[in-house]
């Protein structure tokens, strides 16, 4: 069995042979992967989050699926729909996109609602329903979603419902020059990307799961990760309106997402326990996106990373 330094070199390895740079968004795609949840990546067009994922699936070997959403999509047109056969003169379920262990929802914010509420069920449950029958999705099963800012045109808001159950919000940022000038020189002169070889399986991540959750999160900890969460119900819930930031703190899956992505983290670095220092970096990752800043808040341009940070320097932090 791999142990996690070793298996995310590996893998680490093989993406960048196809990606430059985003070593950070790297290493928190490999720890949802451990975790089993789903990832919403956000950033500017032309920063490489739908190569970025591709290659993560080719590297690990797993089935993938692309949907580019777009304002005429349908529902169906993500989980599937029912089909009559002429021969039998009966309806069968037409399996949509869906039906992958790693499936890209591209531009996931070009799509009305509806559409992205055709995942709710599937991210939540790893189910979906076609012509009212239940269908299972494969194992493992991940949905990792990229979008442009919202400010941009033709967007839409994803609904609260949805963004809750990503387990992290990545911001993609640009790369480093030293990193540009790397994909110009590697990149400049040809015209197709390099074919990626599987270094993993869905097996074998299957297994290292058991490895993770023999991670010891000690009470303190577990405490810990509570308070954090709790902190930002209570911003909340502040009487005074015009100090109020947040409509809404985090729901309890934080405090779960927290606690799982932190054990695969620290097992990914080679460590058998889960340190607070860990919970902090991983704080604006699984929280940044289950905040409703107010109106007013949003006015003064205050933003959930804001609002994370003052939390995290406000919390009483427990000896590691």
């Amino acid at each position: 069995m791999s142990s996690g330094p070793a298996w995310s070199q590996k893998l680490r390895a093989e993406i960048g042979k196809a990606v430059v740079g985003q070593d950070a968004a790297v290493e928190r795609l490999l720890v949802a992967l451990l975790a089993g949840g789903h990832v919403l990546l956000e950033g500017m067009p032309g920063l490489a989050k739908t190569l970025l994922v591709k290659s993560l699936a080719s590297a690990i070997g797993i089935q993938f699926e692309r949907i580019q959403f777009t304002p005429d999509l349908l529902p169906s047109d993500v989980v599937g729909t029912m089909v009559f056969q002429p021969k039998s003169g009966e309806f069968t379920a037409h399996q949509g996109p869906i039906f992958a262990n790693l499936v890209l929802a591209d531009e996931i914010n070009r799509a009305p609602a509806k559409v992205q509420s055709a995942l709710l069920e599937a991210m939540q449950e790893r189910q979906v329903t076609i012509g009212g029958q239940t269908h299972a999705l494969p194992t493992p099963f991940f949905v990792m979603a990229t979008q442009n800012p919202i400010e941009q045109e033709g967007t839409y808001p994803l609904p609260e419902a949805q963004t809750d159950r990503f387990l992290f919000k990545l911001l993609v940022g640009y790369p480093s020059a030293v990193e540009e000038s790397m994909m110009v020189q590697r990149w400049g002169q040809i015209t197709q990307q390099p074919s990626l070889s599987s270094v993993s399986s869905g097996a074998e991540l299957l297994a290292l799961r058991a490895e993770v959750d023999r991670i010891h999160v000690s009470p303190v900890v577990q405490n810990y990760i509570l308070t954090l969460v709790r902190a930002t119900r209570t911003l909340a819930e502040n009487p005074e309106a015009s100090a109020r930031r947040l409509n809404f703190g985090a729901s309890p899956r934080a405090s779960l997402a927290l606690f799982q992505a932190g054990r695969s983290l620290a097992w990914l670095r080679g460590m058998d326990y889960l340190s607070p220092a860990l919970v902090q970096e991983l704080a604006p990752e699984v929280l940044r996106h289950r905040l409703g800043l107010t109106y007013e808040a949003e006015a003064q341009e205050i933003t959930p990373d804001a609002v994370i940070s003052q939390v995290v320097s406000t919390t009483p932090v427990p000896p590691a």
